[in-house]
């Protein structure tokens, strides 16, 4: 691109970004976002969309070099927990476990089922239960590398989790949970209906939700420091989370969104706390959880997200690393619960994060250490967020969030031209929560 075809601010800013832009050739050069991270004990991996490949891909492949060489053994992802726990059994070899990553990953039916059920996780999931069986063997003091979903939109599945518990342990909290399951009885599995019901017609389940909370919260452990302790503890978490979300999701505003991220980081926690000391966590997530809130429009908006509320804990270390592309294809649907399509990404908006990435690299896929920006990149510009539902046509309206990137990350991993995710055959899927943000 010739000077001149730039007004001077704009030329600066594709400046910094020539002198800090890594080519990213194959997945060499991971190595030195490995040593920028550092001694951090939660990395964040963000997306731009959910149904491109390569950002799975280079996650995993980021992933993996974090486990095996400084000891991260948690993956949390923006998934349901029941549906990521059957996952998780299987890497970690546990009783009645699915003989295949493929069979494990056939809970994901809530639409968009692309987003976990696809060759990608496959493929890493196969990867992260061979690592655990060569790596944490019998008389392994060190707990095994697992995976776990951390959103919350599981309400129903998660309650017939805590039921079949407290069956298994002849817990006197049963009645309780029997009690709460059947409140939601009348609304047939239907999150909207729920929503509507509770939070326009004030007839809502959250006083037996809350009354089953404290129930198992002042309980006796029936199986202390356990996993399956664990599993219990966030579906009940779920259940408490879910419901405050359906009941305030009708209302509009900031409120419904933020109990989905605080939920989110709390859940992280209770897993962290679970591994004890040991625990290192990685979190894949869209851009718009792991990137600091503070740093876009967000927060005017009256909005938190997972990235502001872990960078404003003082317990953790954390080092957020936002994805995007600059042109390629996605999957994803033309509205809520439409079959799913390959759409075709088009180049980044003149002016756009994506644009000036694209230029500065050449065309090559590349990563910025944005820690080591100079007042330049503490601007703010365009940058790109593809929800599940997406129409590339009229993207120029709504997809770029005004962001300062140096704020809202601590490094950036560009792929300049991407595809789109392969699906595996997931049977019965359905559609869900039609607010779903992102």
């Amino acid at each position: 691109m010739n000077s001149n075809d730039n007004p001077p601010e704009q030329n600066a800013y594709l400046e910094e970004l020539n002198a800090l832009f890594i080519p990213l050739d194959g997945m060499e050069n991971l190595d030195r976002m490995v040593k920028a991270i550092g001694d951090a004990d939660i990395v964040l991996l963000g997306e731009a969309s959910h149904g491109t490949s390569d950002f799975y891909r280079v996650r995993a492949g980021l992933s993996k070099k974090l486990i095996t060489s400084k000891g991260f053994n948690i993956i949390g992802v923006e998934g349901d927990w029941p549906s990521a726990y059957r996952v998780n059994r299987y890497v970690k070899g546990m009783e009645g476990a699915d003989s295949s990553a493929a069979d494990a990953l056939g809970d994901f039916t809530r639409w968009p089922t692309w987003m976990w059920a696809n060759t990608d996780i496959r493929d890493f999931a196969e990867w992260l239960k061979e690592y655990n069986e060569a790596n944490h063997g019998s008389g392994s003091t060190r707990p095994k590398v697992g995976f776990y979903g951390i959103d919350m939109y599981s309400l129903w599945e998660s309650m017939e989790a805590i039921i079949g518990y407290l069956e298994e342990t002849h817990s006197p909290q049963l009645k309780q949970a029997r009690r709460t399951y059947a409140c939601f009885d009348p609304y047939s599995r239907d999150h909207q209906s729920y929503g509507i019901a509770a939070g326009l017609l004030s007839e809502s389940c959250e006083k037996e939700v809350v009354e089953l909370l404290q129930q198992m919260q002042s309980r006796r452990m029936a199986y202390p420091g356990s996993e399956e302790e664990l599993n219990a503890e966030v579906n009940m978490l779920v259940t408490s989370s879910s419901e405050a979300y359906y009941r305030t999701m009708v209302r509009g505003g900031p409120q419904s969104w933020n109990i989905r991220d605080k939920h989110m980081v709390e859940s992280l926690k209770r897993i962290m706390s679970y591994y004890g000391a040991s625990a290192k966590a990685i979190v894949w997530e869209h851009n718009t959880h792991i990137g600091d809130a503070r740093a876009t429009d967000m927060m005017a908006d009256g909005m938190v997200n997972v990235g502001q509320l872990l960078r404003e804990d003082p317990e953790h270390r954390v080092f957020a690393i936002g994805f995007g592309t600059y042109q390629g294809e996605v999957l994803a649907g033309r509205a809520w619960g439409s079959p799913v399509e390959k759409m075709t990404v088009p180049p980044g908006q003149p002016g756009s994060w994506e644009y000036y990435m694209h230029q500065a690299g050449g065309g090559r896929n590349g990563m910025i250490m944005l820690n080591d920006a100079s007042s330049m990149l503490h601007t703010t510009i365009g940058h790109r967020a593809i929800g599940v539902v997406y129409e590339p046509a009229h993207e120029r309206f709504g997809n770029y969030v005004p962001s300062s990137m140096a704020d809202r990350y601590n490094a950036f991993v560009h792929l300049d031209r991407t595809a789109a995710l392969q699906p595996l055959p997931i049977l019965q899927p359905f559609a869900t929560d039609a607010l779903f943000s992102e």
